[in-house]
Parts: C-alpha cells; structure tokens; sequence
C-alpha cells in the first residue's frame, strides 16, 4: 500500500511537472544557473578568489619544523693522528619562523591586485549571464511570434473551409463550374500547409530554447502566453542617455575598467623590486649526541653519557635575526618588468575603449533597428488594413458573381501575409525595445 501510495505520488509531481508553463524569468534563471559556460566561469572566480586568500596570507610569518638524525661508523682519525673507532649517533630538533617586515608594500599591492582580478572574473561571468539571458528572451518571443503566426493560420484555414462548403454547394445547384470547387479545395489544401508549418515553426523554436536551457526531457516543455499590446509607442528620440547608462551598467566595461586598476597595481608591484627588503627570523632547537663507541678519560676508563632529555634540555637554544636585502644590480630586469607592466597598462586602456566602442556600437545598432522596425509595423499596419478592405470587397464581390475564386483567393492570400509581417514587425521592434532597455539598466523579463 505504502509503494502505491509512493508511485502516485511520483506520477503526479511528474504529471504536474510536465503542465508546468515557463515564464521568461524562469527560463532565464534556469539558463544561467545550468549553462556550461557559467559554470565554467564561476571555475574561474574560485581561482581567483583562491589566489586573492594566498596573497593575503603573505602578510603571516612562515613557520617551519625539522628533525635531523644521522649515525656515523668506522675508523677516524684524531687531531694527533691517532687512528681510533669514531661510531656517533646525531639528533638535533628545530623550529623556526621568518617574516618579511618591509618589502616596499609589494604584499599589500598583490592583495589589492588580486581583488580587481576577482572583481574582473566576477564581471565576466555576469557578461555571460547576460548574453545567455538575451538569446533566452529572443527565442522566448518567437515563439510567442510563431504561435500568433499560427493563429492567422487557423484563421485562414476556417475561412478556406467555408468557402469550399459554398463552392460545394453552388457546384451542386449548377451555378457555378466544377473548376471553382476544384480550386477551393486547393485553396484549403495550401492553407493546411501553411498551418502544419506554422505548428511546425512553433515545435522548432520550442525546441531551440529547451537546448539553450539544457533539459534533458523537452517533449513537454512549454511556455507561458503573454499578452501583447496591438498598437506600440513610438521609440525614444536619442540614444545619449542610454549609451552613457550603458557604460556604467554594462559588465564587460565595468571589467575592462578593472583590468585597468589591476595593471596600474602590476606597475607598482614591479617598482617595489628597486626597494630593499627586511626580514625578521626566529628559532628554537637543541640536539644530542652520543659515540656509539664509548668516551674513555685519559686512562682508558670508560665514561658516562648523559641521556638523551638531560642532553636535549641542555643544549636547548634561541635564535633571533634580522637581514636587509639592498638590490644592487640584476641585469636591468626589474626595469624591464616595470616596463612590461606599462606595456600591459596600455592594452586594457584600449581594451577599455574596444569595449565602449562596442557597447556604443550595439545600443546604436538597437536603436536604428527599433526605428526602422517601428516604421516597417506602422507600414505594416496600414497594408493589413488596405488589404482586409481589399479582401471584404472581394468576398461580397465573389458572393455577388462578379469576381473568380481565384480574386478572392489572391485577395486572401494578400491578408495573410500583411498580418504575418504585422506580427513579424511587432516582435521584431519589442526585441530591439528590450535591448535598448537591457542597456538602460531595465531587466529583460521586466513587463514580458
């Protein structure tokens, strides 16, 4: 009873799981979690973040222990030149600690080095999260596209049906030749065609944004519909303001501005090596010692060795230095260094200015493509009315007898496609408003 109990449950959390409807928050939250290439860019940050830990630790002292014991057999000989036994065992023990006091700041400037290196990774991982988020809202909205294309669609086919019910009937009376029921069939033929692309166009899309998301099981992956106004409002008449928002918001400038710090520190980095170094050092240690082969006085007596922890708190000792280390000369490398680091310094300058020019270049290009597809909707627009004027007159002037089939045909053919273009140009002009406002700082999923 209990597994009964299990497997409905499985069935019914899988059964809801397959009506679920995503929205475009969803979807772009599930994209950049999953995404590979996320993933492998926070790899990267745990790097950074680990090396940024490792200069830090570079302010502590170093601490370091050994133990040496070593044993020596065989003939020797003495300072007269006598020829004697010399077996001897060895053991010393030792802590100690060094610390570098004065290095010309070059710790605390990695530190801070490594900090914009992190701070440079984290906004290259948000670069990616925002072209995963873009490609997620542009396959988002066609397939909001494909499904209104394939409402015109149903549409038409309805339309078609009805006109071969009447071609059928005035076929039958003797009204009309056999010829106009013929191509009424065909009509109805090609708009069923045109419908299975359509539902065809929607499978596809959903299909491409399921692969960007990365789901194993996108058979019944959906999303949520999302009511579009018919009419839109015209874009805005400059780009300044959003160019400028654009380079404060946008991570890759943000990053490039990063690297440039992160260069400057380099160049201050390689300066301190003309600087000399202090270092402080502490010890502790003792040892034993012990001749294998016996210690005998003068007259041959044997004598007595002290123990190993008699000797070990004898000989105990402490040791405290400090050195100075002046640079002289070393083949002028350090100002080769300082050199490269100014080289470097250079190049995220104009990297700097690459990414403005890009940034510049795609607000501009988003702009010019929102104009332009505002006007080609408004066009647009005024076709779909000319032609579903043309096709009502068409219709009654095929009812009255005084038009073919084939002009209402041609007639309808013209409506369709004025109304996919209608739709093609409204989503079009919504993406390119969505770009524009990504670069004004406004999320992508906001009002959609």
């Amino acid at each position: 009873m209990r597994r009964l109990f299990l497997l409905s449950i499985l069935l019914a959390s899988t059964f809801v799981f397959s009506q679920k409807k995503w929205t475009l928050r969803e979807c772009v939250d599930y994209a950049v979690k999953n995404n590979l290439q996320v993933i492998n860019n926070q790899y990267n940050n745990d790097i950074q973040s680990k090396n940024l830990a490792i200069a830090k630790n570079d302010y502590l002292p170093t601490v370091s222990a050994n133990v040496n014991n070593s044993a020596s057999f065989g003939q020797t000989q003495g300072f007269t030149g006598s020829i004697g036994r010399n077996d001897n065992f060895n053991n010393s023990a030792n802590i100690g600690a060094n610390m570098q006091v004065y290095n010309g700041g070059r710790i605390r400037k990695t530190a801070e080095k490594s900090q914009f290196d992190l701070d440079a990774s984290l906004l290259d991982t948000e670069k990616t999260k925002n072209d995963i988020s873009l490609q997620v809202a542009q396959l988002y909205l066609q397939i909001l596209l494909n499904r209104e294309v394939k409402k015109i669609t149903d549409e038409s086919v309805s339309n078609a049906e009805k006109v071969l019910k009447r071609a059928k009937i005035t076929t039958e009376v003797g009204s009309t030749a056999k010829t106009v029921e013929a191509e009424a069939a065909a009509s109805l033929a090609r708009e069923k065609q045109r419908q299975k692309s359509a539902e065809i166009d929607i499978e596809r899309s959903l299909f491409n944004l399921a692969m960007v998301l990365q789901l194993t099981d996108f058979k019944d992956f959906d999303i949520q519909e999302v009511p579009l106004p018919s009419m839109l409002a015209a874009p805005l008449s400059s780009t300044d303001n959003i160019i400028e928002k654009a380079y404060e918001n946008q991570p890759q400038v943000k990053a490039a501005e990063t690297r440039i710090l992160s260069a400057q520190k380099q160049i201050e980095i390689a300066k301190t090596l003309f600087q000399p170094t202090v270092t402080a050092s502490a010890g502790i240690g003792s040892f034993y010692f012990n001749r294998l082969s016996g210690v005998f006085d003068g007259q041959g007596n044997r004598l007595s060795q002290d123990d190993f922890m008699k000797q070990y708190k004898d000989n105990f000792g402490q040791n405290l230095g400090l050195s100075l280390n002046i640079p002289i000369f070393n083949k002028g490398n350090t100002k080769l260094q300082v050199e490269q680091a100014k080289i470097s310094e250079n190049i995220a300058k104009n990297t700097l200015e690459q990414q403005k020019l890009s940034v510049k270049q795609d607000v501009q290009k988003a702009y010019f493509d929102a104009n332009a597809n505002y006007e080609n909707f408004m066009a647009a627009v005024e076709a779909e009315k000319s032609t579903k004027l043309a096709l009502d007159f068409a219709e009654k002037s095929y009812e009255a007898g005084r038009s073919t089939i084939y002009d209402l045909n041609n007639a309808r053919n013209n409506y369709v496609n004025a109304q996919s273009t209608v739709s093609q140009a409204k989503y079009n002009y919504i993406f390119s408003m969505k770009l524009l406002n990504f670069y004004a700082g406004i999320p992508l999923t906001e009002n959609l």
